[in-house]
């Protein structure tokens, strides 16, 4: 584009002064031509440059802040799902939250909601999330742990309160369930709609200390953490990716177990 813009300045500059090439361009608007052509090539150049300091950035990665507008985007479905595998599903949570109070007034489209969410087992001892010990060695904190299972216990009885109560209404059938899984919290992953998947690593040796007094503890910040998109508009590579990921997510889902708030008494 270039070439041929200067090209057209040229002939129409030296048609000016060189009179053969002038009576061959005779009845054209030769000088004003050149002139143009060169505006033109100036502007090319500034919209190129434009172009280029302006374009958007590619969604390949997003925070985990970022939560509320693919919970949203979800919503705007006929039949809902969303599953989510991680360490207690704070950030989720409140998106649900206000999500399924907001069906209570106006349910647009949607007929059915499941959710599905996997956290660690807390009932059993963990490195993650620990007491960080001498030199740094984690050391199970029983008391630590049943703070972080008793908001998530609340967490499964708020939602499961609004999906009796939204199914209840007759307008819609609504299912939240909690499941546990052993092992550390490593993975974060968010599956919207078995359409889009959100997967991150966890910071398993990020700290918090919950008073001044207390001791530190490893406590990996979900809000924090970094999340790779994967969606079916993507093609072929990201079609593969969420066919593994759900795939992964279903069967971690069939081995796990219920919750102990949820377990019936033994005999």
């Amino acid at each position: 584009m270039r070439v041929v813009l200067l090209g057209i300045f040229a002939t129409g500059l030296i048609a000016q002064f060189v009179k053969p090439v002038g009576d061959a361009l005779e009845g054209k608007a030769t000088l004003g031509g050149a002139l143009l052509s060169l505006v033109a090539y100036v502007l090319y150049d500034a919209l190129k440059e434009l172009t280029s300091s302006v374009r958007l950035p590619a969604r390949g990665m997003v925070n985990s802040r970022d939560l509320g507008g693919y919970v949203s985007e979800a919503f705007r479905a006929r039949k809902v799902e969303i599953s989510f595998l991680g360490y207690t599903g704070e950030t989720l949570y409140n998106e649900l939250y206000h999500r399924l109070e907001g069906l209570m007034e106006d349910s647009g489209l949607t007929r059915r909601v499941t959710v599905r969410v996997l956290v660690p087992d807390f009932g059993q001892p963990m490195t993650v999330p620990s007491r960080v010990g001498e030199g740094g060695a984690p050391v199970d904190d029983p008391e630590f742990r049943r703070r972080l299972e008793r908001k998530i216990q609340e967490y499964d009885q708020i939602l499961a309160g609004l999906a009796a109560r939204l199914t209840g209404a007759g307008r819609m059938t609504v299912q939240c369930e909690y499941r546990v899984y052993s092992g550390i919290p490593r993975d974060k992953i968010c599956i919207f709609n078995r359409e889009q998947v959100l997967h991150g690593l966890y910071d398993v040796m990020a700290r918090t200390v919950l008073n001044s007094s207390d001791p530190e503890f490893y406590d990996p910040k979900g809000y924090n953490t970094d999340l790779n998109v994967w969606t079916r508009e993507g093609g072929s590579a990201d079609d593969t990716a969420i066919a593994t990921w759900i795939k992964h997510f279903d069967d971690l889902w069939s081995l796990a177990e219920a919750p102990a708030w949820r377990r019936a008494p033994a005999d």
